[in-house]
């Protein structure tokens, strides 16, 4: 039986929201007509939703072909400062990731764009702890499918996915996959799961959530 562990990243695996205030304002700045403020509450409030919805909160107040526009430019200069600049990776992230890569084949699901879950390998050089990644902004699908298709193309039996906010576990429930809340993060589920302080406790709970449950 072939058993994987799926992460969401942001507020699961690190916190980058300081920087992406940083590059959306470096973005922001090529456009002297538009007077928004980007704060870090504001991006870690959208953070785990899809880019056009991202779009149509921090920059609601544009015409649509402005806004998408001006969207493009934002997550292009985000993804180059993030390869170089990185994010705050949590706590032990890094060795948890490295022994859990030892059981278990690891992917990433997220709803960023194209290119961030590259920037954050990238910066952080753990390419080879992840066996394969996908997102929203390569497929247009949301969470739910995409951990369905990343699942299914990597012939799981089993697996869990692992997520920081209410939506991430909506989409491992639109997978028929078991969940663990991962507290790191932004968010709270309302529901009654399985819950993590810390990755370091990944390895047990993982095995005890997934058993020899299949994914779907």
């Amino acid at each position: 039986m072939k058993k994987g562990i799926l992460f969401d990243l942001d507020g699961t695996l690190w916190d980058s929201s300081a920087e992406v205030v940083d590059s959306w304002l470096l973005a922001l700045a090529d456009y002297p007509q538009i007077r928004k403020q980007i704060t870090r509450e504001a991006i870690q409030s959208v953070m785990g939703k899809v880019m056009d919805e991202i779009g149509e909160i921090l920059l609601g107040s544009l015409p649509q072909k402005e806004r998408m526009e001006v969207l493009s430019h934002c997550v292009e200069i985000e993804n180059q400062y993030i390869a170089e600049h990185g994010g705050r990776l949590f706590a032990g992230a890094r060795e948890a990731l490295q022994e859990l890569s030892l059981q278990y084949p690891l992917y990433i699901v997220s709803n960023c764009q194209q290119g961030y879950i590259e920037a954050f390998l990238q910066y952080y050089g753990l390419g080879d702890c992840f066996a394969d990644f996908e997102s929203y902004g390569k497929t247009g699908r949301p969470k739910g499918e995409n951990i369905c298709l990343l699942a299914g193309r990597n012939q799981l039996d089993a697996a869990v996915y692992v997520g920081d906010t209410q939506w991430d576990y909506e989409a491992a429930c639109f997978a028929g996959m078991p969940f663990i809340h991962a507290r790191t993060g932004y968010g709270t589920v309302a529901e009654p799961v399985v819950s993590i302080e810390h990755l370091s406790e990944l390895l047990q709970r993982a095995e005890e959530v997934m058993g020899g449950r299949g994914w779907r």
